[in-house]
């Protein structure tokens, strides 16, 4: 696979992408928080709206990931969201950057955000043989984790020395590399899908929807990441608050807790493909979810000074976790699911579990606000701890392997 150009150049473009993301996510909170003075529940409402596109596009967005040419639509939404980045800076330098504004940037980078998420995870079956799924999928997740480890203390580096705004140009040139790499992707063209009974548009974006229905491992895989998702996301809303004004962290210290989480995540990325062989390619994804949630519980018990790297040493739980359980899920999902529908069932993955995601964060925001930061976070962490219940109770825990790939 490392001898793919085509993959090569795809995961070049991803791990520039996730780096660019990593440090706007620190960024934009910093932003709004100091630089704007928004309220918690302000600031909460930047997650709301980061994720909200996940809800209102990503049924259409399949759609069109299946009908266009998906390296194109990639590339686009690199431009895209370059040119809303950099535009940050420069309203700040024309002494018209608002929260709205700013409300306004992160909502719109959120829609091509979903477009480029369906279209990536639909062409990678392209790129590489069904049997190096795992390892791709892999891949794909430690640049993630790489970004995460790397990110958010370059962000905070930058935030101290140039200030928040600035470092959205980091951002921009992050977008705009990734956009690179894939102009340079030469991959074989797609078949012409066959003739078809046209069909109306509302039942062609469910495709996706029915498919899942029709297969129960997916209905416990996909309960279990919405439920996940939910509470993450909750604790993710307030955390940078949680830090800042409960631990009285600085900027650098707030990015130096991200980069100590992601480190979980590119141990295990980097032995994902081992660890599915030795535990079960199917059994892996119960055991990802379950057993590393103690460590969660790190998060509310963080304390100021060094005491707030407690928050990163969960983190790193989570992050694990997270990346074992997201290769081998995804990597079911592609195998069992038919090339020709692959965009529209994974659109339905992302409407229904990235969808919860911002009434997730307008939860935690309201935690916060009436319970406490301390108090809102214990919810959410037994909450996120809860989702292997799903997984436990599923036809997956009587699996160790996956099934063939489909026709």
């Amino acid at each position: 696979m490392l001898r793919s150009r085509s993959f090569l150049l795809l995961w070049s473009g991803q791990t520039v992408s996730e780096l660019g993301t990593r440090v706007a996510g620190v960024a934009v909170p910093l932003l709004a928080a100091d630089t704007l003075r928004a309220s918690v529940f302000q600031v909460s409402l930047l997650t709301f709206l980061a994720w909200l596109p996940y809800l209102l596009v990503s049924l259409p967005a399949g759609i069109i990931a299946d009908r266009v040419d998906q390296r194109r639509l990639m590339i686009a939404c690199d431009l895209g969201r370059a040119a809303l980045m950099l535009s940050l800076p420069v309203a700040a330098l024309a002494g018209q950057l608002t929260l709205g504004f700013l409300y306004a940037v992160v909502g719109l980078s959120g829609v091509l955000t979903v477009l480029f998420t369906v279209a990536y995870k639909s062409m990678l079956p392209r790129l590489i043989p069904p049997g190096q799924l795992v390892d791709g999928n892999a891949k794909l997740t430690m640049s993630q984790d790489a970004a995460e480890l790397v990110g958010p203390t370059v962000s905070g580096l930058l935030i101290g020395l140039v200030g928040a705004a600035r470092t959205f140009l980091v951002n921009g040139l992050a977008f705009l590399l990734s956009a690179v790499t894939l102009l340079l992707i030469r991959e074989a063209p797609r078949a012409e899908p066959a003739p078809r009974e046209r069909v109306p548009l509302r039942v062609e974006m469910t495709d996706g929807l029915r498919f899942i229905r029709r297969q129960p491992i997916l209905v416990s895989i996909l309960a279990c990441t919405t439920t996940s998702n939910f509470f993450v996301m909750a604790a993710g809303s307030i955390e940078v608050t949680f830090m800042l004004r409960g631990l009285h962290a600085s900027s650098v210290q707030v990015g130096l807790v991200f980069s100590v989480s992601a480190v979980g995540g590119l141990v295990v990325g980097a032995l994902a493909a081992r660890l599915s062989a030795w535990i079960g390619s199917a059994r892996v994804i119960w055991v990802a979810m379950t057993v590393p949630g103690p460590f969660y519980l790190l998060m509310p018990l963080a304390r100021p000074g060094w005491g707030v790297l407690l928050y990163g040493v969960g983190l790193a739980a989570f992050s694990a976790n997270a990346v074992l359980f997201n290769v081998a899920a995804m990597t079911y999902r592609q195998r069992i699911t038919p090339p020709a529908i692959l965009g529209r069932v994974n659109a339905a993955f992302l409407w229904i579990c990235f969808g919860v995601i911002p009434l997730g964060a307008l939860v935690g925001g309201t935690l916060g606000t009436t319970l406490g930061l301390r108090p809102a976070l214990w919810i959410c962490v037994l909450g996120t701890w809860s989702a292997c219940l799903f997984l436990l109770f599923s036809p997956l825990r009587t699996m160790k392997d996956m099934p063939e790939p489909a026709a």
